[in-house]
């Protein structure tokens, strides 16, 4: 570890903004994490936590916190959308053993979210200022000025850029063309699991595959909650933003056709957590890094959701970044050593994702091949960004 570590600001308090801050804070460095939200909290609803990146969170010191968060993946069964015949994996109708990190895992966005901000503020009670949009930053020789939009400005040796798939980081350095619309819509909701029980019939979590769109639900909280993800494709998305509200009307008319079950669990949406957003998606960088500035997760690489895997990709950047800084005073080097160890890793996992979801919304689904499916490979997900090859 270098005997001087330095200061970094991170903008952005997500899930891999946190990570890195968290990371970066054990090695010694003096981290500043900006939220342009008011408040630090996270909405959403389940994600799935890789085994690799449980086990890069677990070597931060969150082991414990994670696996009394969260529970293991079931097996998953691939069903007909309409007749819910089982076209690929296997029913799961009882909770499978807890391997700990030696399997995926299903936790609520929010909780990783808070066992992160609680760990970085443990460190440091003012590391996450928020009420702070970037608006602006320059470099110079001896490190990089933030300017925000409320007048207030900050410094650091190095920023790293994790506000996701709008960043603003991204736009100050390379001022490169928006994200463009994907052409799908994707509806989410949390339901109470009395409600949901009813609408359960084929176990733990099932995929309903169906001409372009497709239905996932699983259960979170030990069971208390089932999570909800329709995605459907569309000729236009008029709307701004990731997070807004869908009535269960409309959710409903996107998946008319469906399995009675799909159709029941749509009927249970609560209002106040049904949420619907567009995919977007950008041509892939060919750097993420400018000077003293480097991009993280979304703001670097975004995937669509189709496997699930761009939570984990924004851990595994924040937990290798921290091992490259970690090894050379030379950020150049650094950054360098990172962007070459992770570049095949996120590839894989964009062309991946990008397969799978021509998968699983096929044309016709009582022909879709789903013994492709990248879902069933193991090294997607076992990834292990405190062990992954990093040469510096």
């Amino acid at each position: 570890m270098p005997s001087d570590t330095g200061s970094v600001m991170v903008i952005g308090a997500g899930l891999g903004g946190l990570t890195a801050a968290l990371a970066l804070q054990r090695q010694g460095w003096r981290v500043r994490v900006f939220e342009q939200a008011p408040a630090l909290g996270e909405v959403g609803a389940g994600i799935s936590l890789s085994a690799g990146s449980g086990q890069g969170l677990a070597s931060l010191g969150l082991g414990d916190a994670l696996l009394a968060a969260s529970g293991p993946i079931p097996d998953i069964a691939f069903v007909h959308y309409r007749t819910a015949a089982l076209l690929a994996g296997r029913f799961a109708r009882t909770p499978p053993p807890d391997q700990g990190f030696d399997t995926s895992r299903h936790i609520h966005r929010a909780d990783l979210h808070a066992i992160l901000a609680a760990a970085v503020r443990a460190h440091d009670p003012e590391a996450v200022v928020t009420g702070r949009r970037l608006t602006g930053l320059k470099q110079d020789s001896g490190g990089v000025t933030a300017h925000f939009a409320d007048g207030e400005t900050a410094r650091a040796d190095l920023m790293l850029g994790a506000d996701g798939s709008r960043s603003s980081v991204r736009r100050a350095l390379f001022d490169d063309a928006p994200p463009q619309f994907a052409g799908q819509i994707a509806y989410r909701c949390l339901v109470p699991r009395a409600q949901a029980e009813p609408f359960l019939s084929d176990g733990g979590a099932v995929v309903y595959v169906g001409a372009a769109r497709v239905f996932n639900r699983y259960r979170l909280r030990k069971g208390g909650l089932v999570n909800v993800v329709g995605i459907a494709r569309t000729e236009a998305w008029p709307a701004e933003g990731w997070n807004i509200p869908a009535s269960v009307d409309e959710f409903e008319a996107a998946f008319e056709g469906f399995h009675p079950d799909v159709l029941g669990l749509i009927r249970q949406s609560p209002p106040q957590t049904l949420i619907k957003w567009g995919l977007f998606v950008r041509p892939p960088l060919q750097d993420w890094s400018q000077g003293r500035v480097l991009l993280i997760g979304d703001a670097a690489h975004p995937i669509l959701p189709f496997l699930g895997l761009g939570a984990a990709l924004a851990i595994e950047d924040g937990v290798m970044l921290a091992r490259a800084l970690g090894a050379t005073t030379d950020h150049d080097a650094a950054f360098a050593a990172f962007h070459k160890a992770r570049l095949d890793r996120v590839e894989a996992v964009r062309s991946q994702t990008i397969l799978q979801g021509q998968i699983i919304q096929a044309s016709d689904p009582d022909k879709a091949d789903l013994s492709q499916s990248p879902s069933q490979r193991p090294v997607l997900f076992d990834y292990d960004p405190s062990t992954a090859p990093l040469h510096v």
